[in-house]
């Protein structure tokens, strides 16, 4: 169980976790830290999981409990819950009791048979629009106070900033990595066929627009093709 953090704690703690997030790999280490750090800092809570934005679906991810998966990929599956709730009215959501609580009422029936029984969904934002929602548990009916609910939304705008950060440097570490593919994919067409760089670019390019293949994986089936040999 959480215990409630002193001001002077509570930064420390928020000091932990930049630094925990700075040290993250990929965009899946960064969530679980944020969820582990969700069940450890804000006071009440017990579990925690993340939802994601994924067009128009929502993806639960990295659930600190098996309960926390079930009822993250309810919400998704009845497209009804406080963490669609968070995300479609851009607020927080706190539910105080389960078992008095009159809205999504397949999503509480469900919640109670789990044990679940307190509730807070923050929504995780940037300029581009929702992230997808934090999602923090307890056993215990109004088990979350206001600074549960300052405490929590400080951390969704650090978790925000954190998975943007991550995202960026996943796609960079893509980019980088389909860079190089096409360029011995060019080396080697340029050695098969006497052309020049600028040839074998233009080759791989043609053969992507005919075939309606992504030019990273005409370039992969030349780079395949040549190890295979």
């Amino acid at each position: 169980m959480t215990l409630p953090l002193r001001h002077e704690d509570l930064a420390k703690a928020f000091a932990g976790l930049a630094a925990e997030l700075q040290l993250e790999k990929g965009s899946t280490d960064t969530l679980q830290s944020i969820v582990h750090s969700a069940a450890r800092i804000v006071p009440g809570a017990r579990w925690a999981g993340i939802s994601l934005v994924d067009g128009e679906a929502v993806v639960p991810k990295v659930p600190t409990s098996p309960t926390v998966a079930e009822l993250d990929r309810m919400q998704s599956d009845l497209n009804d819950g406080p963490c669609l709730t968070s995300l479609r009215g851009h607020h927080t959501v706190l539910v105080d009791d389960m078992r008095t609580d009159p809205r999504w009422p397949k999503y509480v029936h469900a919640a109670r048979q789990q044990g679940i029984l307190s509730l807070l969904s923050f929504r995780l934002f940037a300029e581009g629009g929702s992230l997808g929602a934090l999602n923090i548990y307890s056993d215990k009916s109004c088990a979350f106070t206001e600074d549960s609910i300052i405490q929590g939304e400080v951390l969704a705008q650090h978790a925000a900033v954190a998975m943007i950060g991550a995202a960026a440097e996943t796609q960079f570490e893509v980019g980088l990595a389909t860079r190089d593919i096409i360029g011995e994919a060019e080396g080697i067409l340029m050695h098969w066929m006497d052309l020049t760089s600028l040839q074998a670019f233009r080759l791989l390019v043609r053969l992507s627009q005919r075939s309606n293949t992504k030019l990273a994986e005409i370039a992969r089936l030349v780079v395949d093709s040549t190890n295979r040999r």
